[in-house]
């Protein structure tokens, strides 16, 4: 009697052990600790598994819609844009570039068909003008015609500054619903806070990476327009009320807080369309200018889920009293970066040659890019570089400072 009791006991413990066993060996392994930050970090298994590694380094030239607008030209066909930006992209293949940064929506607008936003005036001198041709789709093929890599550029938030453009359409989003957006003395912007806002912003990006084939998107360093506490006053007001004072953010930390939240959301938008297209950022050189735009550079660099590079414009001559380019440098790659995110650094090329910048130390030498370039490629926290801008390769003033980077590069 006592063995029959003891038998189905017996026969429960192997049960029980025969499971564990299992489990162990077909359990998923939990995940590494990651120095993230978990609540705006979580990120989809194709965002953070399907991304390809590149050696190749990373050479750059920024196009600004400045440099790609027809609004003075003669002729404003799609054959003169297609020209016009043919001769950029060779010019910048023959000179040993491998990238452009094309801006393709600088002001709530569109440089391509768009549902969500309007035509760009630099492409008609009229937003909301349909020029009958699709820039960015004309970029992409020749730049693939010419190989090199587009990523497009995008400002987020402005929708008009010092009235430019001088007119918006009626499809502006800001002209269709004002409250997503915050008007000022000398323009206007969407409101980081405002969800609404957040969501035309990932609409838009998605919308790039699902109908055009480029490598990357890229934000600038343009993310709250001001510090003055009057800017948003009431929507901060809405938050308080809502969540009780004694439960919410310092006003700084809030706003932080929304250009986190829009960051990783973009993150996640465009890895969710394509894993292998990259989100970039390129906020101001001067790390700790970065607090009063309430970009948190320092979380981007260290926690995975918030951009694939980080492309800091570091835009100091190797002598300038205020802050040489390499203590700038310094103030980068001594952040613990995620071994996701990659560092480029972005190079003044329109101060080459120029005296009115930096305490006229550009004057010093004639060969300041090529030795920053050469510091970067011996530094191995560096994956590449970007230059501002196209116009660097056309001026006079900058010719032999290009030249000799030109060189370094060939």
């Amino acid at each position: 009697m006592k063995n029959k009791k003891i038998v189905p006991i017996i026969v429960s413990v192997i049960a029980m052990l025969t499971v564990i066993c299992i489990s162990s060996f077909t359990r998923e392994k939990p995940p590494k600790k990651q120095n993230d930050i978990d609540n705006i970090a979580a990120l989809s298994s194709k965002a953070t598994t399907d991304t390809p590694e590149s050696d190749e380094e990373m050479r750059g030239v920024w196009v600004s819609y400045m440099e790609l607008s027809m609004e003075n030209e003669s002729s404003k066909a799609q054959k003169a844009f297609e020209d016009k930006f043919t001769e950029i992209a060779q010019k910048c293949r023959e000179s040993g570039f491998n990238t452009l940064i094309v801006q393709v929506r600088p002001f709530c607008d569109a440089l391509y068909k768009s549902s969500y936003f309007p035509w760009s005036h630099i492409l008609t001198g009229t937003q909301g003008e349909n020029p009958q041709y699709d820039a960015l789709q004309i970029m992409c093929d020749i730049c693939k015609e010419n190989n090199l890599k587009i990523h497009a550029w995008i400002n987020p938030y402005r929708v008009s500054s010092n009235e430019t453009p001088s007119k918006l359409s009626d499809n502006n989003p800001y002209i269709k619903n004002p409250e997503i957006a915050i008007k000022t003395d000398n323009g206007i912007f969407l409101d980081p806070s405002n969800e609404t806002a957040q969501q035309l912003i990932c609409d838009g990006v998605k919308e790039i990476a699902e109908k055009y084939d480029v490598d990357g998107i890229q934000f600038d360093d343009y993310f709250y327009p001001t510090e003055d506490e009057s800017f948003d006053e009431k929507q901060y007001e809405a938050y308080i009320e809502k969540y009780g004072k004694e439960n919410c953010m310092s006003l700084d930390n809030w706003r932080m807080q929304n250009v986190n939240t829009l960051i990783c959301k973009v993150y996640r938008t465009i890895k969710s369309v394509d894993s292998s297209v990259e989100f970039g950022i390129s906020p101001q050189g001067n790390i700790g200018n970065n607090d009063g735009l309430y970009a948190d550079v320092k979380s981007w660099c260290t926690c995975k889920g918030f951009a694939d590079y980080i492309c800091p414009q570091i835009y100091f001559s190797l002598e300038n009293p205020a802050l040489t380019f390499e203590d700038c440098l310094d103030s980068w790659t001594s952040l613990d970066f995620d071994e996701n995110v990659k560092l480029y650094v972005g190079l003044g090329g329109y101060k080459a040659g120029n005296g009115e910048y930096d305490e006229e130390t550009w004057l010093l030498s004639d060969s300041i890019l090529a030795d920053e370039y050469d510091i970067l490629r011996n530094n191995k926290s560096v994956r590449g570089f970007m230059l501002y801008s196209y116009n660097s390769l056309e001026d006079d003033t900058a010719k032999k400072e290009i030249n000799n980077l030109i060189n370094a590069l060939n």
